[in-house]
């Protein structure tokens, strides 16, 4: 039973208040290891791999259909792999990969790890003016206002924000993989309104992927969005191999 809910089995939609995604580029023999046999990792240029912290106040998480004063709302710290996958069809997918995930909430953290498959941990957040932090975690994130244009953060291998923004977000597919039966599960989002706005970022701390040790690591670009409505459809698995 326990597999099956996890699965993704009915449709499940929410509001994003307000995001802020940070993504980093590493080479990607750097962070090869950490995606399962069924993806590949969705590239710059062939060399440069894609780490995204997505920072999510998340309001009115509920089944699709069931009314607002059901849903959980919660703030997310999402960590994912930018990764593609070729179908059995032969059609190429780009999406994530779903490495770790904080919230600030027990309750989220029960039904994340009850229907998903995110590794949900319950951590302390606080939320300021300008930016986020988790003492509990040692978690930091400030944000500077900049006048005028925002600069790619130093040392990103985009030579600007349009050509960065196709790595920013939203990819429309998750994966889960199963190695014991060689089983994809594959969910897709779907959004409104996304408008991504480059900000500035004067710090940040995420142990968790300091943890992973990955060399050449560096921030590529920030972006933040506001007011979107999202939905995820039901998961449809496939057999990657028999």
């Amino acid at each position: 039973m326990l597999s099956f809910l996890r699965k993704h089995p009915f449709a499940v939609q929410a509001f994003f208040k307000r995001s802020w995604v940070l993504t980093f580029a590493a080479p990607r023999r750097e962070v090869a290891s950490l995606v399962p046999e069924c993806l590949e990792l969705d590239t710059f240029k062939d060399q440069w791999a894609f780490l995204a912290v997505a920072l999510v106040q998340t309001s009115d998480l509920r089944p699709k259909g069931f009314p607002k004063a059901l849903g959980t709302d919660f703030f997310l710290i999402g960590y994912r792999l930018f990764v593609t996958y070729t179908t059995r069809s032969g059609k190429r997918l780009r999406g994530l990969y779903i490495l770790r995930s904080q919230t600030d909430k027990k309750r989220m953290t029960f039904l994340g790890n009850l229907f998903t498959h995110y590794q949900y941990t319950t951590t302390d957040i606080e939320q300021h003016e300008g930016g986020i932090r988790s003492p509990q975690s040692g978690l930091t994130v400030e944000i500077f206002q900049h006048p005028g244009e925002v600069p790619l953060p130093q040392g990103s291998p985009f030579a600007n924000w349009k050509e960065a923004r196709k790595f920013a977000g939203p990819l429309p597919f998750t994966f889960t993989y199963n190695a014991h039966n060689g089983e994809v599960l594959i969910i897709e989002g779907m959004r409104e309104n996304w408008k991504p706005a480059p900000i500035g970022i004067k710090a940040y701390q995420f142990p968790y992927i300091e943890a992973l040790n990955i060399k050449g690591l560096q921030l590529a670009n920030a972006f933040t969005i506001e007011n979107i409505p999202y939905e995820w459809k039901k998961g449809r698995v496939e057999l990657w191999r028999q």
